[in-house]
């Protein structure tokens, strides 16, 4: 880890922010501001993708020994990606695809080590199942007329009022939530035991 002179978090995210800080990493924050652009529609494929695009985006305007991190997360249903529900309608439409169901989760992680004369880059994906108990027409109106859902892929925060109808998660909560931490912290591990 000595390598790393500063470490840059590409997303504004403050729930990945808490995440990282969490097991000790204070990033910079700077935000991509690059138009992001999708050239498959595989939820794994996708938010590594993206994550790579901003991670290269910010790298680009910083000095060697920076370590930047992008990150994206979708969440998945039937094999169709979620994103942020457009309005309270949106929100119950996705809500109540995932009510009594088994979905997924994916984040797509991408470091960007920025050296002299290159820039190292390594991405990856974490997937997630989250089953969801059966949920009333009555939960789920009011669910979805909520503030809660508007900001968040899926039109859910797990780590929300919405924790009342997870019924299992079989994989890395944490992942869910935006940032799979652990295996963020063992792929930055990885990538500076080879820089060194």
């Amino acid at each position: 880890m000595n390598r790393v002179k500063k470490m840059v978090l590409a997303s504004a995210s403050p729930r990945r922010k808490e995440l990282l800080a969490q097991i000790g990493l204070i990033p910079e924050i700077i935000p991509s501001t690059i138009e992001e652009v999708i050239t498959t529609e595989i939820p794994e494929e996708v938010v590594k993708e993206l994550s790579r695009q901003k991670a290269c985006d910010v790298a680009a305007k910083q000095p060697p020994g920076t370590l930047v991190m992008g990150a994206d997360t979708v969440v998945a249903a039937e094999g169709r990606i979620l994103g942020k529900p457009a309005d309270h309608e949106d929100a119950h439409r996705m809500i109540a695809m995932l009510a009594g169901k088994t979905h997924q989760v994916y984040t797509g992680v991408t470091l960007a080590f920025c050296k002299e004369n290159n820039t190292k880059i390594v991405t990856f994906a974490e997937k997630t199942d989250v089953t969801v108990y059966p949920m009333t027409e009555e939960e789920i109106h009011g669910y979805a007329e909520d503030g809660e859902p508007m900001d968040k892929a899926g039109a859910y925060g797990i780590q929300g009022k919405f924790a009342a109808f997870i019924k299992a998660i079989d994989g890395d909560y944490n992942n869910v939530v935006g940032l799979p931490v652990g295996r963020v912290y063992q792929e930055i591990k990885r990538l500076c035991n080879e820089e060194d």
